[in-house]
C-alpha cells in the first residue's frame, strides 16, 4: 500500500500573547517564531515520525524551499510537491499562556491546485493505495472524486470547516478524523453522542474518529463505539496536536493495530506534542512514543 498525503504547506507566523485578542483590542506579544507548518506538512511529518513511509503532494511558493526541505528531513517523500509564482500558504498564529491558539490562514500556493495537476499526482496511485487530505487546498472535490475512482481508501480531517466542504460528497470517505467543532458543523448536532449517530445514518460506510479535547476521543465504524481518555500533562502549546493524533492513528491502522490500540497510541502522541512549543517540532518519533507507553 501506497501512503500519500495531499494537502497543504505553510509559513507558521507564532507570536505569543497574555489571551486570544479581541474584536478591536490591541495587545503588544510576548514574541515571535517562524516554524514550517500547515496541516498537510503536520500530518505528513507526523504519518513518517509514527512510521509510515509517506509521499506528500502539495504546492509552494517561490520562498517555499525551507518547506520542501523540512518534508524531505523528516523522511517524507516530496516527489509530487511542486513550487509555483506567488507566496506560500501561511498562518498568523496566537498562543496564549495556557497552550490555547487561534489561527489566521493565507491559502497562498495551496489555492493553486489544478486538474491537471492532481491527474499527475494520482496516476502514481491505485486500488488500495490510502489518501490523507484537509481542507487547506482548493479542488477537494475533484481529489476526492478521482481518488474513489481509483478505489483509494480514503481519510478526511475536514479541517478548517467551510463552505468548499458542501460540494464534496462524503460518502466517499473512508474515515474521518474531526473535532468536535468539525463535527457539530458536519451533523449540526450539539453532542458527541448526535455527531457520531448523524454519522452513522449517514455515512454508514465510513469509519469516525472525534476528537474531544480534555474529554479524548471516540470512534465508530459497524462494531459499535470506542473511547479514549487523555493522558494527563500541562499543556503549553496545542498548535499541532490533532495534527499528531491523526498521523499516529493513521499509522497505527496501517500497522494492523486495533482501532482501540490506535487511539490509545495517538493519544499518547499528542499529549506530548502538547508539551512542546511549535507545530512540527513537537510530534514526537515513535521511540518516544513507545517509550513512554511501558
Amino acid at each position: 500500500m501506497k501512503v500519500l498525503s495531499f494537502g497543504s504547506l505553510n509559513i507558521d507566523y507564532v507570536y505569543a500573547v497574555d489571551h486570544i485578542i479581541l474584536p478591536g483590542e490591541t495587545e503588544d506579544t510576548g514574541g515571535r517564531e517562524i516554524h514550517c507548518g500547515g496541516k498537510g506538512l503536520n500530518q505528513s511529518i507526523a504519518l513518517s515520525r509514527a512510521g509510515v513511509k509517506v509521499m506528500h503532494a502539495g504546492l509552494v511558493g517561490e520562498e517555499g524551499d525551507a518547506l520542501i526541505q523540512q518534508c524531505a528531513q523528516n523522511g517524507v517523500d516530496t516527489r509530487f510537491i511542486r513550487k509555483v509564482p506567488g507566496p506560500s500558504g501561511h498562518t498568523v498564529i496566537q498562543v496564549d499562556k495556557k497552550g490555547q491558539n487561534s489561527i489566521l490562514l493565507f491559502g497562498g500556493a495551496n489555492r493553486q491546485m489544478t486538474p491537471d495537476y492532481i491527474d499527475e499526482v494520482l496516476s502514481a496511485f491505485g486500488e488500495g493505495d490510502l489518501i490523507l487530505f484537509q481542507n487547506e487546498i482548493n479542488l477537494l472535490d475533484e481529489i476526492i472524486e478521482r481518488a474513489y475512482a481509483k478505489k483509494m481508501c480514503i481519510v478526511l480531517n475536514p479541517s478548517p470547516y467551510d463552505d468548499a466542504l458542501s460540494v464534496c460528497d462524503l460518502n466517499k470517505i473512508s474515515y474521518f478524523i474531526m473535532n468536535e467543532l468539525e463535527g457539530e458543523a458536519i451533523s449540526k448536532e450539539k453532542t458527541p453522542e448526535g455527531m457520531l449517530s448523524f454519522m452513522k445514518e449517514h455515512y454508514p460506510q465510513a469509519r469516525t474518529v472525534l476528537t474531544l479535547g480534555c474529554d479524548g476521543s471516540m470512534y465508530q465504524d459497524a462494531d459499535g463505539i470506542l473511547q479514549q481518555g487523555i493522558y494527563e500533562v500541562k499543556a503549553l502549546d496545542t498548535t499541532a496536536a490533532g495534527d499528531t493524533f491523526t498521523g499516529y492513528f493513521i499509522a497505527s491502522i496501517l500497522k494492523g493495530r486495533s482501532p482501540k490500540e490506535a487511539l490509545r497510541i495517538a493519544a499518547k502522541a499528542s499529549s506530548i506534542a502538547v508539551t512542546r512549543h511549535g507545530a512540527i517540532d513537537s510530534i514526537p518519533v515513535l521511540s518516544e512514543v513507545s517509550s513512554s507507553m511501558l
